[in-house]
């Protein structure tokens, strides 16, 4: 692809990417891109993100194998988010679960010894 669509990044030139399992639906993480990752993305057909704590580009997966495959990228009516749609390799979180979101909000305040990131 020689050039991105117009999309509206934040101040910090990056773009919210949902991960959406193509083939049920399942939210399974969100990412940060900006304009490289998305083009990386595009011209491999495997997702990349922009790592805000390292201050660099990655491949989801190429560490763990646990690769994300591009089926589509869509974007919202405003332009300022990413819904990707894959078919995942393996699970995607970096803790072994299927999805990143696999606990419940009254889970985490209910324990205050889980990891949060923070």
């Amino acid at each position: 692809m020689n050039s991105l669509p117009a999309l509206n990044y934040d101040a910090q030139g990056l773009i919210p990417a949902v991960v959406q399992d193509a083939a049920n639906g399942e939210v399974l993480m969100l990412g940060w891109m900006n304009a490289a990752a998305l083009a990386h993305t595009l011209e491999s057909g495997q997702v990349h993100f922009w790592s805000r704590r390292r201050r660099a580009l990655w491949r989801k997966g190429e560490t763990s194998g646990h690769t994300l495959e591009v089926v589509e990228v869509r974007v919202d009516c405003d332009a300022d988010a990413l819904l990707i749609r894959v078919r995942p390799a393996g699970p995607t979180c970096h803790t072994g679960n299927r999805t990143c979101f696999y606990r419940r909000l009254e889970d985490l305040a209910a324990d205050p010894s889980v990891e949060t990131g923070a």
